[in-house]
């Protein structure tokens, strides 16, 4: 053997008895990843536990909203059909004038009492409707406006002024607590 395989196969065996004395080291390293090891698993573990603390209190969250919206829409439902009742049992003592007024005009021969008795019952209701929100829309002589009117025709303007404007109203329009509900049919002059 020559000196160099001799240095080398040395150095070998050194290194080897190095590796065997750096063996209880990489134990100790070992353990210490051991214990490493163990605190990202119980990090891990309590990552997990706070996902699904999250995930819980989500999953609530969402049964709640749903329960919400199921609750809200049933309520809309029973708020449409029970809406109009206030009205309606408000108009009933209009419709018992109208019965007894219409039993009266059977058995009347004066015209000017039944046609007075008639225009009670007429004006019974329409004060009725607008205790409850109804207003009548103003239309004649004012600016045609789209939003508001219903251009039925047009006809040439009496006067220059009204070119434009409502000339006659062929159904009045209402407002009901200011909002539109019906769009008054006009005729526009052009």
């Amino acid at each position: 053997m020559t000196e160099n395989e001799k240095d080398m196969q040395t150095n070998g065996q050194a290194n080897a008895g190095s590796e065997n004395e750096s063996m209880p080291e990489e134990n100790i390293s070992n353990s210490s990843n051991t214990n490493t090891d163990s605190e990202e698993v119980s990090e891990l573990e309590k990552k997990e536990k706070e996902v699904g603390e999250i995930r819980d209190k989500y999953l609530r969250l969402q049964a709640e909203f749903d329960n919400y919206r199921k609750r809200t829409a049933r309520e809309r439902i029973e708020l449409m059909q029970t809406a109009s009742k206030e009205v309606i049992i408000s108009l009933l003592d209009v419709l018992d004038d109208t019965d007894r007024a219409i039993k009266q005009l059977e058995n009347t021969t004066d015209i000017a009492a039944a046609k007075d008795g008639v225009m009670l019952v007429f004006n019974k209701l329409r004060s009725t409707l607008q205790a409850k929100g109804l207003k009548p829309m103003e239309s004649i002589h004012t600016p045609f406006d789209p939003d508001l009117h219903e251009a039925i025709t047009e006809i040439p303007a009496p006067t220059p002024e009204l070119v434009g404007q409502v000339v006659d109203q062929l159904q009045p329009g209402y407002y009901l607590n200011d909002k539109l509900i019906r769009h008054a049919k006009v005729i526009v002059g052009k």
